[in-house]
């Protein structure tokens, strides 16, 4: 019997067409690092999808992804506010704290989603130099409870973050089923809104490994080679998980992935809604 966990994503196997795209790219030598020519063709491909003044960097994992950019755009006597079910709090072994040396302000949720009425309290010691500063809203879409941000939500965040000199962070491991789900590109999802940086999923939607940072310019960016070489995640062999992200943000599969994986999440609620002493949640 071939039995299927629903205990993560991360059981799964690598898409057929993501395979193929691994060997084709094991056929011929090529420059290490993310000189090659995959890579750069890769990072052209995000930029149609995410916007042409992005700067898009590869890791191995999404932990990786999420602490090294908010590693990037913050300072140890910083703050970053989350919800307290966010993988930033709940999973990631304290290497937000460890490697940012930042402070961070859990606020508790009913449905894991962040609002400016949640937030505001928090906003407190600017410019006290006995406080943290507050410096980063983080929020997942989806979020770790399965809920869904709408677009005038993150716009509300995102206002709230920069009237308050302050940058909002969505880790994006599941982004691609959001943009599934609200039937928008993931431009509309993401920076259209206000979003400074991000976290791309790849291994949630059917790579072997590999996630993105992106940063919505330049600035964000800068000396952030240098921070991932630190943090341990610079590639020699980028072009592996290039030629993964290549094949996922083409012909639109990232899409096709995630509407298969919302269609099956829709399937088990309605199968299990009337076990007795079953409640669903999340819907």
């Amino acid at each position: 019997m071939n039995l299927k966990s629903f205990a993560s994503d991360n059981y799964s196997g690598i898409h057929p067409k993501i395979l193929d795209a691994i060997v084709k790219a094991n056929l011929a030598h090529a420059s290490a690092y993310g000189a090659d020519e995959l890579t750069k063709t890769a990072i052209t491909k995000f930029k149609e999808h995410f916007g042409s003044d992005r700067e898009i960097f590869f890791v191995f994992n999404g932990t990786a992804a999420n602490v090294l950019g908010l590693a990037s755009v913050t300072e140890s006597y910083h703050s970053i506010i989350c919800a307290d079910t966010s993988h930033l709090y709940v999973d990631e072994c304290g290497a937000p704290e460890f490697f940012t040396g930042a402070k961070l302000t859990t606020i508790k949720t009913t449905d894991g989603k962040l609002t400016a009425a949640l937030i505001k309290p928090h906003l407190i010691g600017f410019d006290n130099q006995h406080n943290s500063q507050p410096k980063v809203i983080s929020i997942a879409n989806s979020t770790e409870l399965g809920t869904v941000y709408k677009p005038d939500e993150i716009k509300a965040l995102a206002d709230l973050a920069h009237e308050h000199a302050m940058l909002l962070h969505l880790d994006g491991a599941r982004l691609s089923n959001v943009a599934a789900s609200l039937g928008l590109s993931l431009k509309e999802i993401s920076f259209d809104l206000g979003v400074d940086l991000l976290s791309f999923g790849g291994t949630k939607n059917g790579m072997l490994l590999g996630e993105a940072i992106i940063f919505k310019d330049a600035s964000l960016a800068k000396g952030f080679k240098y921070r991932r070489k630190q943090g341990m995640q610079l590639a020699s062999k980028m072009r592996f998980i290039s030629a993964q992200f290549l094949e996922l943000l083409s012909n639109n599969l990232y899409l096709e992935n995630a509407k298969q994986a919302n269609k099956m999440a829709k399937l088990l609620a309605e199968k299990i809604k009337n076990i007795p002493d079953l409640e669903i949640v999340s819907a």
